[in-house]
């Protein structure tokens, strides 16, 4: 059985606010500290109101700064949005304040709509220069180079661990090629899950990071006392996905009691097939279907989420599926 980890998105409930969705992130990050989750991780989105993790590096030093041992990072940063000595200094102080506990994981897509991703970037070179920039970043974090004429400081020295995130073969192919360890989007992009960890194992070049190849599988898991709960508590992102490829973001809905009565057909039938990875309904159904994934995938690593409108539900999520991957290794 893979070590297992968490990513939250930190949730804007409808009818909460950004305030209480940070307060449930840090309340929720303690808690699976205790729980034995390995990683905590972040990730980045921008001009969504049911989204308050947009600046992921700020959040991530208030997590780390409110847990003690759990590996904290970002699932991910948006590399294209960010000059990659920025994002040096960033994670390089965050390394230099809670030592061997952060991570740095790297996407190439925006984060957001084309109007947002154009004001985050003004002056900006535009153009695909995401392996540069990877790069960049692995000799900015490495050993101090007295000759460099740019250096992240902090950061130079620190070595955070980078990741590379992805949700087709592009992103294999570019972890496997610099030797790094690779997370796949399947918790709402899984069709070219099987063929990208193909990819990356086959292609995979050893780096002084890492020896072999190391693939982490995301996961939504939607777990309660029973099934029929599980269920109720998967439309909050069942609806949320649905509005977010509508061209209509907003809070997470609250739970409904019958989707199908919410969404058309036709919506309904992609928005299951994006979140077809999925473990959904009572501890003994989770575990069921969580196993039957990691067999079938055999990752290295898994790493669950779930947006779930009840705080008191999520954290009751979470520890469900804790104790259920922690029973089956």
């Amino acid at each position: 059985m893979p070590p297992f980890s968490l990513l939250d998105l930190a949730p804007i409930p409808e009818g909460f606010t950004a305030a209480d969705a940070l307060k449930n992130t840090t309340d929720l990050a303690q808690h699976a500290e205790g729980w034995g989750y390995a990683r905590y991780w972040l990730a980045e989105h921008h001009n969504m109101p049911g989204i308050a993790s947009a600046a992921t590096a700020v959040l991530i030093g208030h997590v780390a700064g409110a847990t003690k041992t759990i590996r904290v990072g970002a699932g991910g940063i948006m590399l294209p949005n960010h000059a990659p000595l920025v994002v040096a200094e960033q994670f390089g102080t965050l390394a230099t304040l809670y030592p061997d506990r952060i991570d740095l994981g790297l996407g190439r897509a925006p984060g957001t709509d084309g109007a947002t991703a154009h004001a985050l970037r003004r002056g900006m070179q535009q153009g695909d220069t995401f392996p540069q920039d990877v790069q960049e970043l692995m000799g900015l974090f490495g050993d101090p180079n007295p000759k460099a004429s740019i250096r992240a400081v902090p950061g130079t020295g620190t070595h955070v661990p980078l990741w590379i995130l992805g949700s087709s073969l592009y992103g294999a192919q570019l972890a496997a090629h610099f030797g790094l360890p690779y997370a796949f989007a399947s918790h709402f992009a899984p069709a070219a899950l099987e063929q990208a960890f193909e990819v990356y194992r086959r292609s995979f070049r050893p780096s002084p990071q890492l020896a072999a190849p190391h693939a982490m599988m995301a996961i939504n898991v939607f777990a309660a006392d029973t099934d029929d709960e599980g269920v109720r508590l998967r439309t909050s992102m069942q609806q949320a996905f649905a509005n977010l490829r509508l061209g209509h973001p907003g809070p997470l809905p609250r739970p409904v009691d019958d989707i199908t009565a919410t969404l058309a057909p036709g919506v309904m039938s992609s928005v299951d097939q994006a979140l077809s990875v999925s473990a959904t309904g009572s501890p003994d159904t989770v575990r069921q279907q969580l196993s039957a994934l990691i067999d079938t995938f055999k990752p290295d690593e898994v790493i669950v989420t779930g947006q779930i409108h009840d705080h008191a539900a999520r954290l009751n999520s979470f520890r469900i599926a804790a104790e259920v991957l922690g029973d089956l290794s």
